[in-house]
């Protein structure tokens, strides 16, 4: 398979993994979504919901990849690649390690807490007995976007006033 297949292939897994980034965003929780594939098939699919499983672990990835392992009935996934839309954290990176991952491809970065090169690369680090091959960056612009508005309609919730709050709620009230 040549660069431009495989390329064409990571944005269509990366676009259903947008797909369920889009869901996690109309739950109000952080809108990352997760793949996971297998001799070109999706075996695991979610997206971040810790908010509605009040679960710190409920990351797309770990969610993703319980559905792997149970479709393949086994907790390795050697042959499976993970597609996500933002660089997974390090509980993330460390469950890909024990699952020995074979490939992550993710789409935005995560400077301040990505382990798979954003601040640290714990997938390709010398003392671990497991490495695992990292594409970034495929539909980076997209991905980047979901988690911006997300953020950006947040801040903007929080910088809305009680009065405010209290004149949309006349208006509904009048409209209603």
């Amino acid at each position: 398979m040549n660069f431009y297949e495989n390329g064409e292939r990571d944005a269509a897994f990366m676009r259903e993994a947008l797909r369920q980034a889009q869901k996690a965003y109309e739950a109000d929780e952080v809108p990352v979504g997760a793949v996971v594939v297998r001799a070109g098939k999706v075996i695991g699919r979610a997206y971040n919901q810790v908010e509605l499983l009040k679960d710190a672990t409920a990351h797309a990835e770990m969610l993703a990849l319980t559905q792997a392992e149970a479709a393949v009935g086994d907790w390795r996934l050697t042959d499976c690649d993970l597609y996500v839309t933002k660089e997974p954290c390090v509980m993330c990176v460390g469950a890909l390690i024990h699952v020995r991952l074979r490939r992550l491809i993710f789409g935005c970065a995560d400077t301040k807490s990505g382990a798979a090169g954003g601040m640290i690369n714990l997938l390709q680090h010398s003392a671990l007995n497991h490495h695992c091959e990292i594409t970034p960056g495929v539909l980076q612009n997209e991905c980047g976007a979901i988690l911006q508005n997300f953020f950006r309609k947040r801040r903007d919730e929080q910088n809305v006033t009680p009065q405010d709050r209290q004149i949309e709620n006349r208006k509904s009230e009048i409209e209603n």
